[in-house]
């Protein structure tokens, strides 16, 4: 990958505030949606996006331009800084006759070490500080922070650069938290996945695509997808029980009527009694939102709803009402 700070244009004494002003401007301009005709934009932009992870992050960016890593945040090997264990040249320690040849190779096992010794050279001296590539174990462990061990070096994935995990978010619909869906989501890089949503996950919890992320040499990192549902018009939720208001006429709750009820799932009927006011709620067993613990309930709360068009004869009767028998529902208050 080319230099970071060329691929963003700025200088390299640039502040954090430039960088990310950098990284926005080319951003509206790179992204894959703006140019649809362009089959190298989703590249561009996804160079874009790895230079400014690097040079966003303080650590990184220090290491960067202290040689220690490179563009793509690996770390640089800078190989052996001379022979000998005192890491110079110096008298006895070159291939004289009486020098040792070591040759190293990497393979399945780590990295091996075969000593042939020259002429007069004493047996056994393949290691030693007047000949040959001295500490050679001290150098591995250094350049790598593996262990090495009888002339092999233990490596982790990390030291060759395991791709970066990639942050994403993506809001998802009540009923396909509760019910499980699969889902297209478009990242960053231009790139569009399939996800698929798992039946009953909740509201800030993740999924995690492995081998989504970044490239690297040892393999991509993974798509960490943090999930955010989206607010319902009729459902709330409380835990993993369901609310909702549920509107009856005003006839329905003075003389008792079976009324139908949504749910997460399909639509139940409920029998609501005479006199029912509003604020009362009833609990439907196993109809909310399912959870570890099992499947909450729905609470449906009753709201009594007037006519949309005011009625002379309703008006007439509550006028009777009012006055041949009044209440007060607030002398409690």
């Amino acid at each position: 990958m080319r230099d970071p700070y060329e691929v963003l244009g700025v200088d390299r004494k640039a502040s954090a505030g430039d960088i990310k002003s950098a990284y926005r401007r080319l951003a509206k301009k790179l992204h894959p949606d703006a140019n649809k005709n362009d089959p190298k934009a989703a590249t561009r932009f996804a160079e874009l996006n790895a230079a400014n992870e690097l040079l966003e992050d303080e650590d990184k960016r220090k290491a960067f331009d202290r040689g220690e890593i490179d563009a793509e945040g690996k770390p640089r090997f800078h190989g052996f800084q001379g022979f000998g264990s005192g890491g110079g040249a110096h008298p006895g320690a070159g291939f004289g006759g009486d020098a040792n040849f070591e040759t190293f190779s990497f393979g399945p096992e780590g990295f091996t070490r075969t000593t042939r010794r020259g002429r007069g050279a004493k047996a056994g001296g393949g290691g030693g500080g007047g000949g040959g590539f001295g500490g050679f174990e001290d150098i591995l462990r250094e350049a790598f922070g593996g262990a090495a061990r009888g002339g092999r070096a233990n490596f982790e994935p990390e030291d060759f650069g395991v791709g970066a995990d990639v942050q994403a978010e993506m809001s998802v619909s009540l009923m396909d938290a509760a019910n499980g869906a699969t889902q297209r989501l478009h990242l960053p890089n231009g790139k569009d996945v399939d996800v698929k949503i798992p039946v009953g996950i909740m509201n800030g919890q993740h999924i995690r695509l492995k081998g989504q992320g970044m490239a690297g040499q040892a393999g991509p990192g993974d798509l960490l997808i943090t999930v955010s549902i989206a607010p319902h018009p009729i459902f709330a939720l409380d835990g993993a029980d369901v609310r909702l208001d549920l509107p009856i006429t005003l006839y329905e709750a003075a003389l008792g009527a079976k009324v139908r009820v949504p749910t997460l799932d399909k639509p139940v009927e409920i029998t609501v009694p005479a006199w029912t006011s509003s604020g009362r709620t009833f609990r439907l067993k196993g109809k909310g939102f399912p959870a570890k613990t099992g499947r909450g309930d729905l609470l449906a709360t009753i709201r009594i709803v007037l006519p949309e068009k005011r009625d002379p004869e309703l008006d007439e009767l509550m006028k009777k009402w009012q006055r041949d028998k009044p209440y007060d529902p607030r002398k409690e208050m």
